[in-house]
């Protein structure tokens, strides 16, 4: 079963036919919300909201842990993160989708681990390739398949959010390699691979970083234009398109 984790603007899918809803309680603590199990093109998916579903939990306190726990207590076999993100790269304009290959982590202070000092041996996973190449080569077949434009690979730079960055931190971003910028991609795909399920984002830009393009007076997102609303519902198709190969 499929696994589908949404972020900032990015609710439950308006494809998804919602089943049953389930309060899951983790060693961790309290996930982000209950799971919510339904089908998307007759076949199963479960869904959480990483904010909770009011939008209430800023992205340096979402409890990543017990998000990834919950889910992996359930028959999934995937994980896909919807990802609301800044465009820096100039082939990343608002309204533009793009299954990243790489992280940069800007974060501090979150558990970037599911086992604890005195719990469990030290583990060291390699993260040399964050995403699942197989999940990433199927949600790119997924785009060609529903026919929607995606943006192959690019390098996530996950700063510790809440607020946005100033345009010298993204100049510095995109020094390092980073061609967008969001606030919720780490730990979670690190956690992910401590748990051994193949996770992969399809990341969403809602708006250009700042500084970049025509940010220099300040972020102005897509919302207001219906760009972003546009552009997940092209991500909805990808997302059922990729449900049907039976992931």
């Amino acid at each position: 079963m499929l696994a589908l984790i949404g972020g900032t603007g990015a609710g439950q899918p308006a494809n998804l036919q919602v089943t049953r809803r389930l309060v899951v309680r983790t060693p961790y603590g309290d996930p982000s919300g209950a799971l919510t199990f339904g089908e998307v093109a007759g076949r199963p998916v479960v869904f959480i909201a990483r904010h909770g579903y009011g939008h209430t939990i800023p992205p340096h306190l979402i409890n990543y842990r017990a998000n990834i726990w919950a889910l992996t207590q359930q028959p999934v076999t995937h994980i896909v993160a919807i990802a609301s993100v800044g465009g820096i790269r100039t082939d990343m304009g608002p309204g533009t989708l793009v299954i990243p290959d790489q992280i940069i982590d800007y974060t501090w202070g979150r558990k970037q681990t599911m086992f604890e000092v005195g719990e469990h041996p030290v583990t060291h996973v390699d993260f040399t390739e964050p995403y699942s190449g197989d999940l990433r080569s199927a949600l790119l077949d997924a785009a060609r398949q529903s026919r929607v434009s995606v943006v192959d690979g690019g390098t996530y730079a996950c700063t510790q959010g809440p607020r946005l960055e100033t345009a010298a931190e993204i100049c510095r971003i995109q020094r390092d390699g980073g061609d967008m910028v969001g606030m919720t991609g780490m730990p979670e795909a690190v956690l992910a691979r401590e748990v051994g399920v193949p996770y992969a984002t399809l990341a969403v830009v809602s708006n250009w970083a700042a500084g970049q393009q025509d940010s220099q007076r300040g972020v102005v997102f897509s919302a207001a234009s219906g760009v972003f609303e546009a552009a997940m519902m092209r991500a909805n198709s990808v997302l059922e398109a990729l449900v049907l190969t039976g992931v």
